[in-house]
């Protein structure tokens, strides 16, 4: 479990394809230089969210980290295929500060965005979420994003489409890997863990 608070920016370094598979069904091992984030109290097994994907330590060496992840996840998430920078955060302790909300690591579907562009003294972040993940998204509810707990500012039904859009204050694009996004790119969305419960609860009583 996780809060979306985003602990460093590291790098994926190096990716290499899982040894005997075939190319198109292989996973890869991805290093990744975990920049500020404190690995001396990670030990191998331990998780830590890399873009919003929850991962489990396979190797630990100095500032440096590995990774394996598998064909299909990559086939479900973005910004782990290529090298570049990640946002991290290691897993949630009972005694850490709950910061931004629950994160379960666990990526829901990708969006994509629409605009990104300056909103006065902050960035005002559109995205066109999935169909089946539309109903999940209310005003001022929570959404994570690349592994970001964000609010979210409007949720809006259009042309057969969801559209939400989120206010990104300055600090925000300062530490994570948000600043980099453009129209078109895709995006690791994770849903609010408690609009998923109520959902089931409220279905209970259907028949």
């Amino acid at each position: 479990m996780f809060t979306g608070i985003v602990a460093a920016v590291g790098r994926i370094e190096r990716i290499e394809p899982l040894a005997a598979q075939e190319a198109d069904k292989a996973g890869v091992r991805l290093t990744i230089d975990a920049g500020g984030l404190d690995l001396s109290d990670v030990i191998v097994g331990d998780s830590i969210a890399i873009q919003g994907a929850c991962m489990t330590a396979v190797a630990i060496q100095g500032g440096r980290f590995a990774v394996e992840v598998s064909q299909e996840s990559l086939s479900k998430t973005a910004g782990l295929s290529r090298p570049g920078e990640v946002n991290l955060e290691k897993a949630l302790r009972l005694a850490d500060r709950l910061g931004g909300h629950l994160v379960s690591g666990h990526v829901d579907g990708l969006a994509t965005v629409e605009r990104f562009e300056p909103h006065g003294e902050s960035w005002r972040l559109s995205l066109r979420v999935p169909p089946e993940l539309a109903k999940y998204f209310a005003y001022k509810g929570s959404a994570t994003i690349n592994g970001v707990s964000l609010t979210v500012n409007t949720v809006e039904d259009r042309d057969g489409a969801t559209f939400i859009s989120i206010n990104l204050i300055p600090h925000t694009i300062a530490v994570t890997t948000l600043k980099d996004l453009r129209a078109g790119d895709a995006v690791n969305l994770e849903v609010d863990l408690i609009a998923r419960y109520v959902e089931r609860m409220l279905g209970q009583g259907r028949s």
